[in-house]
């Protein structure tokens, strides 16, 4: 009786092992059987019928797809929210610069240098308050002179593109050979512009003032062809990395909320939304406010089929997508928060905004350094962090390295100050690249949580500033600057951000909450001057050399 139920047993198995096969081989088959469909997608169905042709033909194997490593909470971390792949072993450098190579050797050579400015509306207006700004005094110093060191990118040693050994012969032939040097080398020049961005980030900024590729590159993000997308992995929130025709790539955060739309009062900010209005805010931001540390970013309206379900070589994205009942085309993703049918981002009926911000080098090629801010959040319902108990913490920053010498703790008041203006809790790490060592600026990125409530000031972002009481010179005098009527931070911000295609970008009483945060934090300066003294609060980085902003000064201690 034993043996019989035993062979019963056996015989069960086998059946519930026969039957996953049949429906994994039936899932993989699936694609393949809804490519005989019509392409594209008409969104003129009735919602009771289901999608054609939703499937990319040829599926790669999933380990040929791009993985990118997601932002660490280990202070020695080495990734990024914006990272293209994972760290490479050691030797896999030169591999990186031939990747790189290959970009640029089979970049389209039609690509346009010369931007339409009736089609980027960047070009200022005459009398303009954004260029009276620039050409005030404050805005027209200049970073010490660049060695080696100083550069992210050795043109001539570092990225270099042979044209004769594209694997795409075609390319060799096409476009204009003016673009060639004497030797039959590509100059910097024809880079594209993604590359051009990166060639040009240096020890003191990730741009120059008046770059005229920053302004290409913006278009490049709004009008390029996407040729790939897949999401990003890790993250709380929905981000799909997309790939252009000229090989360049862009983390690209869909819209969630309306312009009017707060954040929920009973919502803690781990769990707020991330906004792509704010992502496009933040950038101009950091422009007008001379730090230039946040990478490009631009607005874009996408189609949701043709240029993400058409082109997506991701099951797990694709998979996701429906069309709702009021006929509009929906996805979700795969995500922590907010990646579920009940929360999916669907389109009018196929279009949907989103911001697209351009990547930074692959860590292959520009190691970065991941920093845990010393006044992170506790990220906890109920717990408060240290910073938050005891109101001489700073003095503990300042005895700890990187921030007791050189410009780190200035960085952390910049980032500050930056980080009220729009209302963002939520910096719990920075990154800085790794060749330039400690002496180097803070990249401000992610900022999608900011400008979430207009009607309220966090002071607890200001913290920092309040318990250290120290800020360049340069960034003091600018804040007195926006502050006045004739340099207004909210008029700026409004002429600035009207040059996106998604304007108006931010609603009016988001503008004016930044002028009421300028005031704060230059109130907050004032009590610092008052009880420690002016020349302990404010640190003179104009005095002397250009070059003293980045001299190894350390912090003042009480």
């Amino acid at each position: 009786m034993k043996m019989i139920l035993l062979r019963r047993f056996r015989v069960l198995i086998l059946m519930v092992f026969l039957v996953a096969c049949s429906m994994h081989i039936m899932i993989d088959l699936l694609p393949k059987l809804e490519r005989r469909g019509n392409g594209g997608c008409s969104c003129s169905h009735t919602p009771s019928e289901e999608p054609r042709s939703w499937a990319k033909p040829g599926w790669p194997n999933k380990h040929t797809l791009r993985i990118l490593q997601d932002f660490s909470n280990e202070p020695s971390s080495n990734v990024s929210s914006h990272s293209l792949e994972r760290i490479p072993a050691t030797g896999d450098k030169t591999q990186a610069f031939r990747r790189l190579e290959n970009y640029g050797q089979r970049a389209d050579k039609k690509r346009q240098f010369i931007q339409d400015a009736a089609l980027t509306r960047v070009a200022p207006v005459k009398g303009s308050r954004l260029l009276a700004l620039y050409e005030h005094p404050l805005y027209k110093r200049s970073p010490p002179p660049l060695t080696d060191e100083d550069t992210l990118f050795n043109v001539n040693t570092d990225i270099r593109f042979d044209p004769k050994a594209a694997e795409d012969q075609a390319w060799n032939t096409e476009g204009n050979t003016d673009e060639f040097s004497p030797t039959g080398e590509l100059t910097a020049d024809s880079y594209p512009n993604w590359l051009r961005f990166h060639i040009g980030i240096n020890r003191y900024e990730l741009y120059s003032r008046h770059n005229p590729v920053i302004d290409a590159l913006l278009k490049d993000l709004v009008t390029q062809r996407i040729t790939s997308v897949a999401m990003k992995s890790g993250g709380t929130q929905l981000k799909l990395i997309m790939t252009f025709q000229n090989y360049g790539q862009a983390l690209f955060k869909p819209m969630k909320q309306t312009r009017e739309q707060e954040t929920p009062p009973d919502f803690f900010y781990f769990s707020d939304f991330e906004r792509h209005n704010a992502e496009i805010a933040a950038f101009h931001l950091d422009k007008i406010l001379d730090f230039r540390r946040v990478p490009p970013v631009a607005g874009r309206l996408v189609n949701m089929t043709k240029e993400i379900r058409d082109v997506t070589r991701d099951k797990k994205l694709w998979r996701t997508f429906f069309i709702s009942p009021a006929n509009n085309v929906c996805f979700y993703g795969e995500c922590s928060y907010y990646c579920s049918t009940e929360h999916a981002l669907c389109g009018k009926p196929d279009q949907i905004e989103g911001s697209l911000a351009a990547f930074l080098p692959d860590l292959a090629l520009a190691k970065r350094k991941t920093w845990r801010n010393p006044w992170r959040r506790s990220y906890h319902k109920r717990k408060k962090a240290e910073w938050e108990v005891d109101p001489d913490y700073c003095e503990e920053v300042k005895q700890t390295p990187p921030y007791d010498s050189g410009t780190r703790l200035l960085d952390i008041m910049d980032m500050t100050i930056f980080d009220f203006l729009m209302g963002n809790m939520d910096r719990h790490h920075y990154e800085t690249f790794e060749k330039f060592g400690n002496e180097t600026f803070i990249i401000h990125l992610d900022n999608g949580r900011g400008f979430g409530k207009h009607s309220h000031d966090e002071m607890s972002i200001l913290v920092p500033l309040s318990q250290c009481c120290r800020v360049r010179k340069s960034t003091h005098l600018r804040l007195q600057l926006l502050a006045k009527e004739e340099y207004k931070l909210s008029v700026l911000m409004a002429e600035s951000l009207v040059r996106d295609r998604l304007s108006p970008i931010l609603i009016q009483p988001h503008l004016d909450a930044m002028d009421r945060r300028l005031r704060r934090v230059l109130n907050v300066l004032s009590e610092c001057i008052e009880k420690e003294g002016y020349s302990y609060v404010v640190e003179d980085d104009l005095q002397g050399d250009q070059g003293t902003d980045h001299a190894n000064t350390g912090p003042r201690r009480r």
